[in-house]
């Protein structure tokens, strides 16, 4: 590196005290210019990084108030070049500790430096620092992750679980900055960055989303949205970007750290764009964001995703058909958390739905299943999933719409509502039926009768259904009765015995037809069937009712 920046730990210390005085460049900065891909190459060889660390040590460079304003510029590409040392954060020392706490203390107060100084002077970014500053931004960012050793469907708790901080965040967050202060200021030519700015560099920008430190995540969802807004030829190509992580996301990993934060992106991106959507941005919402409601995680990120998915349909009311048919496509059987969120964003979409029963979009809601599957929400046994269902008639405009529909919506969901309001479990469930029935009872009182009438009909032909099989069950027990052995086994068999299990064990060892059976063997062999299964090993088996009242 610089002459001036660096000096070999074997030199003598008279030339590196000389290094120290004069530090201030003379001549011009091109003839000691460390080219960025040198020293990336030397970041990327086999312990290059602590080799560099281990020969040569970051000299101090006088501060800007200390050098005449003409040579300002020159200390301010000099002090860029000294960021540009990547160093060495970890739990182990190396074998300079003192040394190298020092370096990174050196780096740190020039950083800080540096941000004063484009703080309070004028015309720092130009063409000339533009390369140097690109390259200082790239050393320091631009890194690998290492894998991640979690379970594929673990989730991250922020209320439990400690977030996992970037051990080189002292100096990342200034370098961070910086790259903020960088792109926002009126200094910064669009036409002339976009040489060092391309389409590699957003695509590494885009690479740290996955990193596991909020922290750094929220600078980089700024400066994203920034670049974003500014470099408008770049629009496209990080829409493309997103996307393309997006689907290894869905499709491949389920696993990534930025989602909600590039959603929280895209949310912003999608409320900017013009009417009528272009077809790129439907295809984007067809194959990119609806998909991602299947991801076990999508508690994660669903917020947001909502909201990309709500503003769609806002522009554009008829997408609320392709939306709803997507969510009821992945609608989860056996996982409540997630109905919860389903339902939320449901109602939001509804929200969306242009009012009237004879409008097309309304009449393939009703037909595609939605109440169909908001019946069996109202009729779940998780308490949640019920309540959070039956406040969907809490929602005045809903109400409204379900009200122009309801000969279509009632039939559907009656079912659910009198089984609730005649044996539900929790009492705020039964309570929010009620007031249910009770709108539905005010909203049409005839049309209730015939659902209650017709639900009365289903329900004795149910009953008659179960009637002929149980006078089934009876005929075949008389003629049990009837069997020889039927006075033998009666009294040896418990009622919750299984003489079946016990016949097919037997026929299984091959003795044959149960009238060669003995009685005796019958009998000790359901017995002990009977102590296995109903005598519960480990208190993990046993229900709540039977454990110790100790227990806890």
């Amino acid at each position: 590196m610089l002459s001036r920046v660096r000096k070999k730990t074997s030199g003598a210390s008279g030339a590196s005290g000389a290094n120290t005085v004069n530090a201030t460049p003379t001549g011009p900065v091109n003839t000691v210019k460390a080219t960025p891909t040198a020293r990336a190459a030397a970041r990327s060889a086999p312990g290059g990084t602590a080799a560099a660390a281990a020969q040569e040590r970051i000299e101090p460079l006088p501060g800007f108030k200390d050098t005449p304003a003409g040579e300002r510029q020159n200390v301010f590409i000099c002090k860029l070049r000294l960021c540009s040392n990547v160093m060495v954060f970890s739990s182990g020392d190396g074998p300079h500790p003192e040394e190298d706490r020092r370096d990174k203390e050196i780096k740190r107060l020039n950083l800080l430096e540096i941000m004063d100084y484009i703080n309070t002077t004028k015309g720092v970014f130009n063409e000339e620092t533009y390369e140097e500053i690109t390259a200082m931004i790239s050393a320091n960012l631009f890194r690998g992750f290492a894998p991640n050793s979690s379970m594929t469907n673990a989730q991250y708790d922020p209320e439990e679980d400690e977030p996992v901080l970037e051990a080189a965040w002292p100096h990342l967050q200034y370098v961070y900055e910086f790259l903020l202060r960088f792109v926002v200021s009126n200094e910064t030519d669009p036409k002339v960055v976009k040489k060092f700015i391309t389409q590699d560099f957003l695509v590494k920008l885009l690479d740290l989303f996955d990193s596991d430190d909020p922290r750094e995540r929220d600078y980089l969802k700024t400066i994203l949205h920034r670049i974003y807004g500014k470099f408008m030829p770049y629009r496209a190509f990080i829409r493309k970007a997103i996307n393309s992580i997006f689907y290894r996301f869905v499709y491949e990993t389920e696993r990534h750290n930025g989602i909600a934060e590039l959603l929280e992106i895209l949310g912003s991106i999608i409320n900017g764009f013009a009417l009528p959507l272009k077809d790129e941005h439907k295809h984007f919402l067809i194959k990119a964001l609806l998909p991602m409601h299947k991801v076990r995680t999508v508690s994660m990120y669903h917020q947001q995703l909502s909201y990309c998915v709500t503003q769609f349909v806002e522009k554009d009311p008829n997408l609320a058909v392709p939306v709803l048919k997507h969510i009821l496509q992945y609608w989860p059987r056996t996982f409540s958390a997630k109905e919860v969120l389903f339902l939320n964003e449901v109602e939001e979409i509804l929200e969306m739905v242009p009012n009237g029963h004879m409008n097309p979009v309304w009449d393939e809601v009703v037909h595609g299943n939605l109440f169909r599957q908001i019946a069996l929400c109202v009729g779940s046994p998780h308490f949640q999933v019920a309540e959070r269902a039956l406040f969907l008639w809490n929602n005045e405009y809903i109400v409204s719409l379900i009200a122009g529909g309801r000969s279509q919506v009632l039939p559907l969901v009656f079912e659910a509502l009198y089984t609730n309001s005649r044996s539900h479990w929790n009492s705020t469930v039964h309570g929010l039926t009620c007031n249910v029935v009770k709108l539905f009872m005010e909203m049409d009182a005839t049309l209730f009768d015939q659902c209650s009438n017709k639900c009365r009909d289903e329900q004795a032909d149910l009953d008659a259904v179960e009637a002929t099989k149980r006078k089934k069950w009876q005929d075949i027990e008389t003629m049990a009765e009837k069997h020889p052995l039927y006075p033998q086994l009666k009294d040896k068999l418990k009622p919750t015995s299984t003489l079946a299990y016990a016949m097919r064990r037997q026929e299984e060892k091959g003795l044959g037809r149960f009238d060669d059976i003995d009685t005796v063997k019958i009998s000790e062999m359901t017995m002990s069937f009977q102590s296995i299964s109903l005598q519960p090993t480990t208190d993990a088996l046993k229900r709540k009712s039977i454990l110790p009242k100790n227990a806890h």
